[in-house]
């Protein structure tokens, strides 16, 4: 039996954006999103192409609330998002300012 990976999480991602995120957003499924996300992009170190329903499946919200979860990381300018279409998947980068 292979022994699951392990993520490293920065300290800000649970001391800082959980509380804003849940606590002062009332978005826990941004905060869901924004934590599978860090694992698709390795803690922000490259982009990640996913769809809607990708995250929807991987974190077991909603495809709509995905979606309105992404769109808030997005305006709250936590995660850059690129898409070559209106329908195509998004390119998706975590913005990581507090690493300076």
């Amino acid at each position: 039996m292979a022994l699951p990976d392990r993520v490293s999480v920065d300290g800000y991602v649970i001391d800082a954006l959980m509380p804003d995120l849940v606590g002062h957003d009332r978005t826990a499924s941004a905060f869901l999103v924004y934590l599978y996300l860090w694992r698709r992009t390795r803690g922000g170190s490259r982009a990640t192409v996913v769809s809607h329903a990708m995250v929807a499946d991987a974190t077991g919200l909603a495809k709509r609330s995905a979606q309105v979860a992404l769109q808030h990381r997005e305006k709250r300018r936590l995660i850059e998002v690129k898409r070559a279409t209106a329908t195509s998947a998004s390119t998706v980068v975590l913005r990581c300012d507090w690493r300076g």
